[in-house]
């Protein structure tokens, strides 16, 4: 399992975001780390560490996009069979 520098691991689908935590800061932290990288800015070790830290925030925005694209279709559905 991948330690990641906040100490915690990849989310799975199934366990719950934590109640501060927001997409479009998440995604820019991504583009802070991407650019980061892009710039040479980090020693060898440090892109490791940062790169592991981008593929956990996306897989939170994986697993916040995944929950809420299930809801909305249930939304749908549920319109659908009202018609």
């Amino acid at each position: 399992m991948i330690d990641f520098p906040d100490g915690t691991v990849p989310p799975d689908h199934n366990q719950p975001l934590p109640d501060d935590w927001h997409y479009e800061t998440t995604v820019a932290e991504v583009e802070t780390i991407i650019e980061q990288i892009e710039l040479g800015e980090l020693e060898l070790a440090d892109v490791f560490e940062q790169f592991a830290t981008a593929v956990h925030y996306l897989q939170q925005c994986e697993a916040f996009l995944s929950e809420h694209q299930q809801h909305m279709d249930l939304l749908i559905e549920t319109l659908a069979e009202e018609d």
